[in-house]
């Protein structure tokens, strides 16, 4: 079904010359859904296609509004692109959206509330939850809405997560995961994780997939339509790939990711095995969740 974002976005003509069909949506309609999408990534135009792709290939009409902090300065997005295409926080307080997808940051490793914008962001989870009907918390803003609402902690990795793993499906039955089959494939590529006694203890959270090898990957606060991701459904083919030849080339600790490249040979492409799955999870939140 057709999508509208800001006229003129790189990224909808990138992800379009990658022979990706888009059908445009020139005005919203009555049964078209508002999406936001907080891009706190730091290359804006790759996250940006990354969720044009998802969310193109749903049933849904889709108007997408790109929202960016007030008291944030990105390094690797021009101010021209920042006021040209994404939307104030402060422009859309008194607005209501469909659905809003947070996103993660590369700032695991930063306290929560060491991180400059942390205030901003906790404004942004408390008007979210009275301004949203549903919103997606991905990687590190999953592990930073659970410890802003329930003081869930992250923990330091020995290693970094890094791949993609199979998840298993704890509650098959509900709407989310209408048309998916164990094992769900997902890329993960982290420094820090959540412990799954400290999800299972909170009474108000709901652990609705997993990985033996990854940890938790899905959890929906009860009673909301509300979910914390911590994995990277969204993620192109070569992310990966470009992250793991970036950290080599830098001289960096880096395993090869798990269950990427074909026969675990960088020399060879990767495999593509999260990505039919991430449509269908995304398709089931736009329809199910976000109305």
């Amino acid at each position: 079904m057709p999508i509208k974002v800001p006229a003129g976005l790189p990224a909808l003509q990138n992800v379009m010359n990658e022979g990706h069909a888009v059908e445009l949506l020139e005005a919203p309609t009555a049964r078209t859904l508002r999406i936001a999408l907080l891009n706190i990534m730091p290359m804006k135009e790759t996250t940006e296609a990354d969720f044009i792709r998802l969310l193109s290939t749903s049933d849904e009409e889709i108007e997408l509004t790109l929202l960016k902090l007030d008291t944030h300065t990105p390094k690797h997005a021009s101010p021209e692109h920042m006021s040209r295409y994404y939307t104030s926080f402060n422009d859309v307080r008194e607005s209501r959206f469909d659905g809003l997808i947070i996103t993660g940051a590369p700032i695991e490793k930063i306290e929560f509330e060491e991180v400059t914008y942390w205030h901003e962001l906790c404004e942004i989870f408390e008007w979210a939850r009275k301004n949203v009907t549903s919103t997606l918390y991905i990687c590190w803003a999953a592990q930073a809405g659970v410890y802003q609402k329930f003081g869930i902690q992250k923990y330091l990795l020995p290693a970094k997560m890094f791949g993609i793993f199979p998840h298993t499906i704890a509650k098959p039955e509900i709407p989310l995961f209408e048309g998916i089959e164990e094992p769900i494939y997902v890329p993960h590529s982290r420094h820090t994780e959540l412990h799954r006694e400290d999800i299972v203890a909170e009474k108000r959270l709901e652990l609705l997939s997993e990985s033996e090898l990854s940890g938790v990957y899905i959890m929906q606060e009860k009673g909301t339509k509300d979910f914390f991701i911590t994995g990277h459904s969204e993620y192109a083919l070569y992310t990966l790939d470009g992250e793991y030849k970036r950290d080599v080339a830098k001289g960096l600790p880096i395993e090869l990711p798990l269950n990427y490249y074909r026969d675990n040979n960088p020399a060879n492409e990767p495999v593509n095995r999260w990505q039919a799955t991430a449509w269908k999870l995304f398709g089931n939140w736009l329809k199910y969740y976000c109305k």
